[in-house]
């Protein structure tokens, strides 16, 4: 059985979740507290993790970040904290997607499925070589030409994904804010595409002023160049 971490101090929203995900067949591990998340996924590592941030014994940004270091299972976030910047940090520390309380039980649910089925492609995804640097993204690794590790973070990482898994293909700006950084965001937020674009190629072409493979199409999106 896919197995499944709940994290979240509500203990009525925390038995509403077990009941609905063990309906559906999921395994599901329901604790309150960080301390106790970290414990269950260190001796039953889960195949998706749902975390509140607003835990009482800890943030749930260190719990994101601990069950990263573990493992590279999809992490859902789920948090009364709808600001942009708790979204983005959540990214940033390791999480995959965001579902702002309250919310309905069918779209989490949906958002569990995508999850998984994210995780089940990455088990085949394949190593993507250029001139400057190479991505594993069944190990989630970077490497320049010179075999250097390249230190990304969740946020640079995903939205790397998203475009070498389209080579050659325009992924228009709309098309990619909303697969990285969720469905709340729109065009009033296409400088984080430029923040981190900028980012990327500083830390991935040999010359981040002409790059050669994180292209900008101007006034639509990005291109992804082998």
């Amino acid at each position: 059985m896919t197995r499944i971490l709940v994290v979240d101090d509500d203990t009525t929203l925390l038995a509403t979740l077990r009941l609905n995900l063990t309906a559906r067949n999921y395994d599901v591990d329901a604790v309150t507290t960080g301390a106790a998340a970290l414990r269950s996924a260190a001796g039953s590592p889960p195949d998706l993790a749902i975390v509140d941030l607003g835990l009482p014994d800890m943030d749930g940004l260190e719990v994101i970040a601990g069950l990263r270091r573990r493992s590279q299972l999809p992490i859902l976030v789920l948090s009364a904290r709808g600001e942009q910047s708790d979204k983005v940090a959540a990214l940033d520390a390791g999480s995959d997607d965001h579902i702002s309380k309250p919310f309905g039980m069918d779209e989490l649910l949906a958002r569990v499925r995508a999850g998984l089925r994210r995780q089940g492609s990455e088990q085949d995804a394949p190593v993507v070589t250029t001139a400057a640097f190479t991505a594993d993204l069944a190990a989630h690794t970077v490497r320049r030409a010179d075999g250097a590790a390249v230190h990304l973070t969740p946020t640079e990482w995903h939205l790397l994904e998203e475009l070498v898994r389209r080579p050659g293909r325009l992924v228009g700006q709309l098309d990619l804010l909303r697969t990285v950084w969720g469905e709340a965001y729109g065009e009033e937020s296409r400088h984080y595409l430029r923040v981190y674009m900028a980012q990327l190629r500083r830390k991935l072409e040999t010359d981040p002023a002409r790059p050669a493979h994180l292209i900008t199409v101007p006034g639509s999106g990005y291109r992804f160049e082998p």
